[in-house]
């Protein structure tokens, strides 16, 4: 038994959603970036106008290098090498990098150079220094503000202020206050809106603070600006001018182990930052040698204290060896005796030079270091060496012995004392000719250009990113759009076959800019494509439908085709005035029903009115003659909505209807009936029922599948005879893309026409 027409519409509703294979389609891709091409042009644009103007905004940064030599060993006047053994002149490389980063370093270079005063003027925000600036660049001798921008208090070029003391109390530092320039001079320092001081330029200006003990000094050695110009004044802590300077000081080393050091300062002052590399050279060459001559004035200090005990002990020695030559007579040495005493000489004084040398290390060292245990061996050994002596000497007559040791300490005081001398001589020369480890090689020289901001590369990213923020938002849009573009996605997933796909026309466009002139400028003649443009792509597929439609009428009940769609603004009346005159010139003798009676205007592109119509008809107030118009260019009889009524759907339900169908659809070969779209009302599905054949409009990106789904289903529900449907305005260049279920709103409201 065959299936009938509601079985075969029930079938339909069968259908499952497949999900298509997880594939990257390279058409889709660049599909979707021709579609969204003026987006990503316009991210671009803006990402690009931001860019430019980061460079115009951001305030330049000047480089200042120098270059510094760290040599491993400390060098010595000539001939003063002994004393190298005293001091230990190795330093690493490393710890030099973090010497010049040290706070002794930086500290003593921000209070010479008064780094820790920040003034400068107040500015406009965000635009107001970089505007400022290009009228430095264009005015650089000019000492007047910029007379374009005169708002008052702000700074707009010209301006300058430099303050040499800025005392304040500990709880006001890192605080910005307010200088505001005065006449001739004169200067008020403002903090919270309330006036500290008043002051004068290159007068010391103080202020005893009412009920504290502290007080605010500030001496302005410079100030540039009209009356009334503002400019901010801050004392940085000490810390934080400290950090400060250390974020924008680096330090390097140029090779490997060449000892050369790279000194580099950043400033939005090319001056400034010149000063800074300079004197942080100056100072860090100068504390080395300092820390140098250290070293040799405490082992001077050490000596010195030593000289005189040493001499009272030569002293007492010799006065003790003359009395006793002169009690018991002048008496010889034999040769024996003479070299014992040699022996014990150098003995005793080799012991007496390491004990001085190991109590001047024990200053700087503990017991366990390993200098001063290898001096306890030497001592040691050498105190072994002079037990032996003393066993020679114990065998000697006791008038040789006594005149032995009276002599061995005359001679050991003797060298000592000569061997002291010298070297308390040698460290005043090398104290006096200290040159340190470390020299300058190069000092900084004032930057041509700034390093930052670098223009071209801002800009070269700024165009890059914004390329890509507005592809990711290209494809961002698109997955966030749920309606369908690939028609056969419809077929796919509803099993309803797609009848024509009518590509985007550029000529029914411009044909939309003429419907909204004055119907009295047209002269009231038909606006269509179909006969503007009849080779128009959107055309030749509306021939294909008419040939599709042929082979779907061979079996249809009547010749009535109804046209809907799910929503409004999808062009279905587009669809429908240009089918009928496509139709008609297949030689059909055809007959077009605006049957919107809510805001049907399909009477606009005809050149007609909408009075004496389809509402007339159905409420029997005129006959089917002055309904029907006849439309000669397109050879096409219209029929419009005529006057709204208050109750289209239960006008449409009135059997009326149904007699004027009936005796209609014998007149012509075609009936075109436009009717509502099936979500916003019941009018569709009340016409669907009375013709053989429906066809639903869907816009190509318009509608998710969701939607699509429950139009489908209200019209079948309805008893409609759904055949097929219109993809309408399919792009030239498309993103074939597919979009899974989602929530929709829809609305739809009618307007009366006229």
């Amino acid at each position: 038994m065959p299936n009938t027409p509601n079985d075969h519409a029930k079938a339909q509703l069968d259908y499952q959603f497949d999900q298509d294979d997880d594939e990257i389609n390279l058409g889709e891709v660049l599909g979707i970036l021709l579609d969204s091409k003026w987006l990503i042009i316009g991210i671009t644009f803006v990402a690009l106008s931001l860019g430019v103007a980061k460079t115009f905004l951001d305030r330049p940064v000047y480089k200042a290098d120098g270059l510094l030599q760290a040599k491993e060993n400390t060098q010595s006047l000539a001939g003063l090498e002994p004393l190298t053994g005293l001091i230990d002149g190795k330093t690493p490389v490393l710890a030099e990098i973090e010497l010049i980063k040290s706070r002794m370093i930086l500290g003593k270079t921000i209070q010479s150079l008064h780094l820790d005063i920040v003034a400068k003027p107040k500015y406009f925000p965000i635009i107001g220094e970089a505007i400022a600036r290009q009228f430095e660049k264009r005015n650089p001798d000019n000492a007047v503000a910029n007379p374009l921008f005169d708002q008052i208090h702000y700074a707009w070029g010209g301006e300058a202020i430099q303050v040499d003391t800025f005392a304040v109390p500990a709880d006001w530092e890192d605080e910005e206050l307010i200088l505001q320039a005065g006449k001739q001079g004169h200067f008020k320092l403002i903090r919270d809106d309330e006036i500290i001081l008043e002051g004068e330029v290159g007068k010391l200006a103080s202020m005893q603070l009412e009920g504290e003990k502290h007080s605010v000094s500030i001496f302005v050695s410079l100030l540039k600006a009209r009356p009334d110009t503002y400019f901010t004044v801050m004392r940085q802590s000490k810390n934080q001018a400290i950090r400060n300077l250390r974020n924008s000081v680096s330090v390097t080393e140029k090779g490997k182990n060449t000892g050369i050091l790279e000194l580099t300062v950043e400033s939005h002052s090319p001056d400034a930052a010149v000063s800074i590399v300079n004197e942080i050279a100056n100072i860090y060459v100068q504390q080395n040698v300092d820390q140098k001559s250290a070293e040799s004035q405490k082992t001077l200090e050490f000596l010195e204290k030593q000289l005189p005990i040493v001499k009272d002990q030569l002293e007492a020695a010799t006065v003790a060896l003359n009395e006793y030559r002169t009690r018991q007579g002048s008496i010889d040495l034999d040769l024996e005796t003479q070299n014992i005493l040699k022996s014990a000489v150098e003995l005793r004084t080799q012991i007496t030079l390491l004990q001085q040398k190991r109590d001047e290390l024990r200053q700087r060292y503990t017991e366990s270091h390993p200098t001063i245990i290898s001096i306890d061996k030497q001592i040691a050994r050498l105190q072994s060496q002079i037990t032996a002596h003393d066993n020679k000497i114990e065998v000697l007559p006791e008038t040789q012995q006594v005149i032995l040791r009276l002599s061995r300490d005359v001679k050991v005081n003797t060298e000592l004392y000569t061997t002291l001398l010298n070297n308390a001589q040698t460290l005043r020369i090398a104290k006096a000719g200290t040159i340190g480890n470390v020299r300058i090689i190069d000092y900084a020289l004032l930057p041509d250009e700034p390093i930052k901001p670098k223009k071209l590369l801002i800009i070269g990213i700024a165009v890059i990113l914004g390329i890509i923020l507005g592809i990711v938002t290209a494809f961002v849009r698109r997955l966030l759009n749920r309606g369908v573009e690939d028609p056969h996605l419809i077929e796919k997933q509803l099993n309803i076959p797609v009848y024509a796909t009518v590509p985007h026309s550029k000529s029914q466009k411009a044909l939309y800019g003429k419907l909204k002139k004055p119907a009295s400028s047209r002269h009231y003649t038909p606006v269509i494509l179909a006969l503007e443009n009849r080779e128009d792509i959107a055309i030749e597929s509306l021939r294909s439908l008419r040939t599709t439609l042929h082979f779907a009428f061979l079996e249809a009940r009547n010749n009535i085709i109804m046209i809907t769609g799910p929503s409004p603004n999808i062009g279905k009346t587009f669809i429908s005035v240009n089918l009928a005159v496509v139709m008609a010139d297949a030689g059909k003798k055809v007959l077009l029903i605006d049957g919107d009676m809510r805001r049907g205007l399909i009477h606009k592109p005809l050149g007609l009115g909408r009075d004496n119509g389809l509402s007339e008809l159905i409420f029997d107030a005129i006959k089917i003659e002055e309904a029907i118009h006849h439309i000669p260019q397109a050879n096409i009889d219209f029929i419009p909505t005529g006057a709204i009524p208050p109750n289209p759907s239960e006008l449409l339900l009135h059997e009326r209807f149904g007699h004027f169908l009936e005796n209609i659809s014998a007149q012509y070969d075609l009936v075109i009936i436009d009717s509502p779209p099936i979500l916003a009302v019941t009018d569709a599905a009340i016409i669907g029922r009375l013709a053989s054949a429906t066809l639903m409009v869907v816009k190509a990106g318009e509608h998710p599948m969701r939607e699509l789904e429950q139009s489908t289903r209200r019209l079948i529900q309805a008893g409609t005879r759904l055949k097929g449907i219109v993809f309408n305005d399919l792009p030239q260049v498309s993103a074939r893309h597919g979009y899974s279920y989602g929530k929709y709103v829809y609305q739809y409201s009618y307007k009366k026409g006229k």
